[in-house]
């Protein structure tokens, strides 16, 4: 009897840890942008809302970007995450896999691991997008083709 109370003890704190361990780290809630950390650069701002691991995702990024015209946050880039851009005022250009494509409101790109993306604003009056980039936990890194391809 005893060792039938000690499992049942041990597989209730094993339960216990391993519910504990699945939270996600970031919380449901809402972020006014008020509350949001502002980077602000050559000719943008950018707000970061979400960025801890939350029950299905690391290395996540949420944000809104305002971008001035004649102006970008960075040129075309590359990385591991999955990422998704929506403009939801302004106009400019995308960039996608070394291919020039134009942007207005209410567009969404997507963009695969290691693809190449971007977006510059060529309009008059201030561009501004949303931003979700994330990684998801258990599904491994994919590796750069770069890389792949050396020998």
């Amino acid at each position: 009897m005893f060792k039938l109370k000690l499992g049942l003890v041990a597989g209730l704190a094993l339960t216990c840890l391993s519910t504990v361990a699945a939270e996600p780290a970031q919380p449901s809630q809402i972020m006014q942008q008020s509350e949001a950390k502002a980077e602000k650069g050559d000719g943008y701002v950018f707000y970061s809302y979400f960025t801890k691991p939350t029950f299905g995702t690391q290395d996540a990024l949420t944000g809104v970007a305002v971008i001035e015209p004649g102006k970008e946050i960075h040129p075309p880039h590359i990385h591991a995450e999955e990422e998704y851009l929506m403009v939801v005022e302004g106009e400019g250009v995308w960039s996608l896999k070394d291919k020039e494509i134009a942007a207005k409101a209410g567009d969404i790109l997507y963009a695969a691991p290691w693809d190449s993306h971007g977006i510059r604003n060529t309009g008059k009056k201030p561009l501004k997008f949303v931003v979700m980039k994330w990684h998801s936990k258990g599904v491994p890194v994919p590796v750069d083709p770069a890389v792949k391809a050396k020998p």
